[in-house]
């Protein structure tokens, strides 16, 4: 017979193996570092600009971020930090070189669906990377215990305080305390009665954590994350003992109120991975999303799984709508949720395979404009970036050959510039009317 101990063990046995396949994956202190870019990935295919107008740009003004040289002399290759310098400084006739960022606060998307490997972590790793090759500045969310983003991203001790189940933990202890500091009921008129957080959960201090407490660098400069673990796992356990603490605890809204105090200026784009279930860390990343992103596999059973899935979620918001509107006492919470926007993304995608264009006409025919135009092509180099945990940005093409990495890294580019083209006109419209005129950043404005 087997009992947890065993699974323990079995843990720990694996954690060794983890810790061999990091030395091998990463640098040799187990940290992992951001390649530099050649000038012609920095020209071409991050600003956009014409190779020789580069060259000519970077001889006329000595003061641009100069790179380092290859020793044959051919070559110049930047660092994030350079390419950004180069953004700033460099002016094309085309205008500036700093992407569009409207007023306001940072946009958010979930990406999210029931089956596992549909590509959500790969999906996320690749937009917030294309976003920051871009000129954003991103913030990945990882909601999924399996914590695949958070280890792709070169975060692997973490403590389950600082992931979001501290967040979840630390917005109930403050909603607690706040209802209990009321004088009176908001919609009954009567008293609330007084809740009781127990010592187990208050003498962990999660209460008192800073908001900045639970975001975590990257090896990517303009990259932050708030990252998971496997002991995280057990928020849905707890979330349950702690709705049974406080009934009138809205736990579905306790990421996004802790994003509504977040800096407004401090990051551009959000990006939440999802587990791969409906649970409690789910319905806090999708109600606190902007825009709802979910990808699939090519195949029927996929198509089959995100039915599901996007059944199952309806019915889960509409339940919070009609089961909590009106009753709750926490204020800021507008029932029934809405999203800007909700798109498909086929993930896995083979152009010359017949059954994978059927099923993407057949994605089309139900769901119209919602399915994004460039699916995620699986190529070789696609394959071998998740093997390594690094998306196909992270890759030094010098490691293939040039056209097969560029064949993956437009794949991605495509699905980046097509989400962005989504994004923005509902960036633009988000309501500014909460956020103090002296917090609004200047637009193209950068730290």
């Amino acid at each position: 017979m087997l009992t947890h101990t065993d699974l323990r063990d079995l843990q720990l046995r694996s954690l060794k193996m983890q810790g061999w396949i990091r030395q091998q994956t990463f640098s040799p202190e187990n940290v992992k570092t951001l390649r530099r870019f050649s000038s012609w990935e920095v020209a071409e295919l991050i600003l956009g600009i014409n190779q020789s107008t580069f060259r000519g740009k970077m001889a006329a003004d000595p003061t641009l971020p100069a790179g380092k040289v290859e020793p044959d002399g051919r070559q110049r290759w930047f660092t994030l930090e350079e390419i950004n310098g180069l953004r700033r400084k460099i002016r094309p006739r085309s205008g500036s070189l700093m992407p569009h960022r409207p007023r306001g606060r940072a946009f958010r998307t979930a990406i999210a669906n029931f089956k596992g490997g549909a590509g959500k972590s790969t999906v996320a790793l690749h937009m917030a990377h294309a976003a920051a090759l871009d000129g954003y500045r991103v913030l990945c969310v990882d909601f999924d215990p399996q914590a695949t983003l958070s280890h792709s991203m070169g975060l692997t001790d973490v403590s389950e305080e600082q992931t979001v189940w501290g967040i979840m933990a630390r917005d109930l202890v403050r909603e607690t305390e706040a209802q209990n500091a009321a004088p009176r009921g908001a919609m009954s008129g009567t008293a609330l009665p007084r809740r009781t957080i127990p010592s187990s959960i208050t003498d962990l201090g999660i209460h008192d954590l800073r908001l900045s407490d639970f975001v975590q660098p990257t090896n990517w400069p303009t990259i932050d994350v708030i990252p998971s673990c496997a002991n995280a796992a057990f928020v849905e356990f707890a979330s349950a003992q702690y709705r049974h603490l406080n009934p009138e605890w809205s736990f579905f809204a306790a990421v996004s109120r802790y994003l509504d105090q977040l800096p407004a200026e401090e990051w551009d784009l959000i990006f939440f991975d999802c587990p791969p279930a409906i649970g409690y860390q789910s319905m806090n990343a999708v109600f606190a999303a902007d825009m709802l992103y979910i990808p699939s596999g090519p195949g029927y059973w996929e198509y089959d799984s995100t039915t599901s899935f996007i059944g199952q979620l309806s019915e889960a918001l509409e339940d919070l709508a009609y089961g909590f509107e009106g009753t709750l006492s926490a204020d800021k919470v507008s029932l029934p949720k809405a999203f800007a926007d909700v798109r498909f993304l086929l993930t896995r995608y083979e152009p010359n395979n017949q059954l994978h264009r059927a099923m993407f006409e057949a994605f089309g025919k139900v769901f119209g404009d919602k399915l994004a135009q460039h699916p995620i092509e699986m190529t070789r180099a696609v394959e071998q970036s998740g093997r390594f945990l690094s998306s196909i940005y992270e890759m030094d093409y010098r490691e293939m050959t040039r056209e097969t990495w560029r064949r993956a890294r437009a794949s991605f580019d495509q699905a980046y510039a097509e989400f962005k083209a989504t994004m923005l006109p509902h960036w633009e419209a988000l309501d500014e009317e909460t956020l103090p005129a002296d917090k609004v950043p200047a637009e193209g404005g950068r730290r």
